[in-house]
């Protein structure tokens, strides 16, 4: 297999500086890594296509759903929204789970815009 790199040492020096000027600092990307990471889980990815999907549900729904129990689903969900992709609100007794903006985007993204297969 061909190696893909230059074969001599050459910089285009401006070039390189104002791409590099351009580039958020490494503190500035925590957030968006971790977006990222937080779909990478099948088992996750899963859970916010079902709440694409569902709009709104709480745990006990996800976990039915996506066949797996309420701990694990709750885990998966608690992800979602500490990167900000999902959001939570208390409804009595019961927490609902939802989608937000980024999170949907995110999906969208990942998924390339196809939403979940939803059977009426």
């Amino acid at each position: 297999m061909p190696v893909e790199s230059c074969d001599l040492l050459c910089v285009d020096l401006p070039h390189a500086e104002e791409v590099r000027a351009g580039l958020p600092g490494m503190d500035d990307l925590e957030l968006p890594a971790a977006r990222a990471k937080a779909l990478s889980d099948p088992r996750r990815l899963r859970v916010a296509l079902a709440l694409q999907a569902g709009d709104e549900m709480c745990v006990c729904d996800l976990a039915w759903v996506c066949e797996d129990s309420r701990n694990l689903v709750s885990h998966h969900v608690r992800v979602l929204r500490s990167t900000g992709l999902a959001r939570s609100r208390r409804e009595g007794k019961l927490v609902m789970y939802e989608l937000t903006a980024m999170g949907q985007l995110l999906l969208d993204a990942v998924t390339d815009g196809r939403p979940a297969a939803v059977e009426a």
